[in-house]
């Protein structure tokens, strides 16, 4: 392996492993606040803008995530890979940048006090990203920030709140990851490369998935799990997933 790619893949493991020694208990409380939700019937509403979405769209329906979790991924907030023409990176930048978006967002979807909602975002700073937090707030919902303390510490909200993610959240669970994101310098280049936040906000992602399940099992709840259906039990696994689906639709059936 090349010398600057083990020096990422430390750089990562190190930002994980400090995500895991000060992050736990942030971890867990979040959990509760899943498990409160799912145990009432409820639902977690996920929500990220731009790479922030690849941590949401992984909370449901994926191997080993639990039925409740639902995603709220929007068109114009993930389909910026082309960059150019129609939905391309300057239409992103733009959108996301637009206050009142959110609030558009929240107006299609059906939530409620007993619900609650995750939101990924590395700067924790952008009006969309932030309209869905307040708007989170204004209708009782507990709301959790994965975010990065010393990135959107250091940088001022564009939102009129005035606030940041880690600000408005009941439960922040700090990423860790610096002002920028990138993390690798090579000499004789002006920017750093490799980014680590995706990566790290998906893993925390996962172990609020995780520990929401075992909270569950502690209270003697029987979660719906998603299984992989790329196995030999591939009949049992598209069985169960089916269950799980009818799951999630009772619950919005409910609304």
């Amino acid at each position: 392996m090349s010398d600057i790619a083990e020096r990422y893949f430390s750089t990562v493991i190190s930002r994980l492993s400090q995500v895991a020694e000060t992050q736990a208990e942030a971890i867990r409380k979040a959990a509760e606040i899943c498990a409160d939700a799912i145990e009432r019937d409820g639902l977690v509403f996920t929500f990220g803008t731009g790479h922030g979405s690849f941590a949401a769209m992984e909370m449901f329906p994926r191997t080993g995530t639990v039925t409740g979790f639902r995603p709220i991924v929007e068109s114009t907030m993930i389909s910026f890979h082309r960059v150019l023409g129609d939905g391309g990176a300057r239409q992103y930048r733009f959108i996301h940048g637009r206050e009142g978006y959110g609030d558009a967002i929240l107006s299609s979807h059906q939530l409620l006090s007993g619900d609650a909602m995750l939101i990924f975002s590395h700067s924790g700073l952008n009006a969309v990203t932030l309209d869905i937090a307040v708007g989170a707030k204004k209708l009782g919902m507990k709301l959790i920030g994965v975010t990065s303390v010393p990135h959107s510490s250091s940088t001022p909200s564009r939102h009129s709140c005035g606030k940041r993610l880690y600000e408005l959240a009941d439960v922040v669970i700090d990423t860790g990851v610096p002002k920028g994101d990138a993390g690798i310098e090579i000499e004789g280049l002006k920017y750093r490369v490799g980014a680590t936040s995706t990566s790290i906000a998906i893993a925390i992602g996962h172990a609020i998935n995780t520990a929401t399940a075992e909270i569950l099992v502690a209270r003697g709840r029987d979660p719906f799990v998603m299984v992989s259906p790329n196995t030999a039990e591939k009949a049992e696994a598209d069985a169960q997933n089916d269950r799980n689906y009818a799951e999630l639709w009772r619950r919005m059936k409910m609304r």
